[in-house]
């Protein structure tokens, strides 16, 4: 029998709240996924203002760094015509983003969950994803 470390919705929700007050720092309207170590919706939360595209892209960001253990901006530097990666993005039935913004959290060597967040340039994104992650590291016990 197998053993999971996962995300609970209680720390889904504290990471929402740090990725929110970032991207109110940055006076952005943003989508924040939470997801678990397998990619699967846990959170999520679209603030007023957000894209209709976000909320898609948020989640296809938290699923794609949470089943690849990897952020999607590696990716992104990764998948050129000519890498060995390039083509990646056709993965995971479409849903693999190289797009920053999806940051996986690791806690003692073990992928728990991802977070996607999307709505501002992907420097804001990926810096407001790794804000919910502190938030919830510095919480956690």
């Amino acid at each position: 029998m197998l053993t999971f470390e996962r995300l609970s919705y209680e720390d889904a929700n504290i990471i929402l709240n740090g990725a929110e007050a970032k991207a109110q720092a940055f006076d952005l309207a943003i989508c924040i996924a939470v997801v678990d170590e397998s990619g699967f919706l846990i959170a999520f939360r679209r603030m007023d203002g957000g894209k209709p595209l976000s909320t898609t892209l948020a989640q296809d960001k938290a699923h794609t760094a949470a089943i690849s253990h990897r952020s999607t901006g590696f990716y992104n530097e990764r998948n050129i015509p000519g890498e060995l990666l390039f083509g990646i993005h056709t993965s995971a039935q479409g849903r693999f983003s190289t797009v920053g913004g999806g940051v996986p959290l690791e806690i003692d060597g073990i992928i728990v969950g991802a977070v996607g967040v999307s709505g501002g340039a992907p420097e804001q994104d990926i810096a407001c994803a790794e804000a919910g992650i502190q938030l919830f590291m510095e919480n956690w016990d």
